[in-house]
């Protein structure tokens, strides 16, 4: 991880709401939803990854 974020009162209790609803979506296992949390955030790197990667042009 490269930078550091910090976050307000408003948007912590908003992480803190989505978090408790997203292991709830796990039935309360809470190490399930991270396993499922770092293959989302690994999908959507790759995607990120490949939007930063120069394209060749067709011809």
């Amino acid at each position: 991880m490269d930078r550091i974020i910090r976050l307000d009162s408003h948007q912590e209790a908003a992480l803190q709401a989505v978090a408790e609803s997203f292991i709830a979506q796990h039935k309360g296992d809470a190490v399930k939803a991270l396993k499922e949390m770092i293959v989302l955030n690994g999908h959507l790197q790759e995607r990120l990854d490949a939007l930063k990667t120069p394209r060749k042009a067709a011809g």
